[in-house]
């Protein structure tokens, strides 16, 4: 039940797009498959944490991700990262008083 939120967003030129932030819950593995804002499915290419590669980041890991095949305008500051499967974040809700 992999859950990350994006801080930021960087472009690395021959390389592809990274998202930073914080790992909200479970783990991420290179090669795994995640979903960004439930809807577009990415594969992690790459961990780095504090500029050395990881092979594995879990809970409360500052972490970058890094992607390539996908444009750096699909990802955002507060875009959600889920594990491949997981349920989507809630983007509105209806509160009746």
């Amino acid at each position: 039940m992999f859950r990350m939120t994006v801080e930021d967003v960087f472009l690395i030129r021959n390389r592809g797009v990274v998202a930073t932030g914080c790992v909200g819950s479970g783990a991420l593995r290179v090669v795994d498959t995640v979903q960004i804002d439930g809807t577009l499915d990415a594969r992690v290419d790459g961990i780095d944490a504090f500029r050395k590669s990881i092979g594995e980041a879990t809970a409360v890991d500052n972490i970058g991700v890094l992607f390539t095949g996908i444009e750096k305008n699909r990802l955002d500051r507060g875009s959600v990262l889920t594990a491949a499967g997981e349920l989507p974040p809630i983007q509105d809700t209806t509160v009746i008083v």
